[in-house]
């Protein structure tokens, strides 16, 4: 299923330890916005202002685990398999049509895919 051009138009990506650290902490994601962190294999939703979704890929763009509305003050597991999270608003990766198993549609695969290796 290929990602709705409304639904995730912006991907913000951060790879340095404090962009990563930070993530959207105090701040609330706008609708069709994501955050690419890399690398990554776990998250943590300290200081949250509302739920998301999180998306764990591995270096082919394969979701290897998603967590749904995972709600502020909340740590994930880690995701060995994981290279990259991607989190955006709670509800957007259904939307999106992102499921467990599946390489992330066009053209989120082509927006994330320099980034992993």
């Amino acid at each position: 299923m290929a990602v709705k051009p409304s639904e995730i138009t912006e991907i913000e990506v951060a790879r340095g330890f404090w962009s990563r650290f930070r993530g959207w902490m105090g701040r609330k994601p706008l609708p069709g916005t994501a955050l690419l962190i890399y690398p990554c294999s776990s998250v943590h939703t300290f200081f949250m202002r509302t739920a998301i979704d999180v998306v764990f890929l591995n270096s082919d763009g394969l979701v290897v685990k998603l967590i749904e509305e995972m709600r502020p003050w909340r740590v994930s597991p880690i995701v060995l398999k994981a290279v990259a999270v991607l989190e955006m608003l709670a509800g957007d990766a259904r939307k999106s049509g992102i499921r467990e198993g599946e390489r992330l549609p066009s053209p989120l695969a082509e927006l994330t895919g320099t980034y992993f290796g």
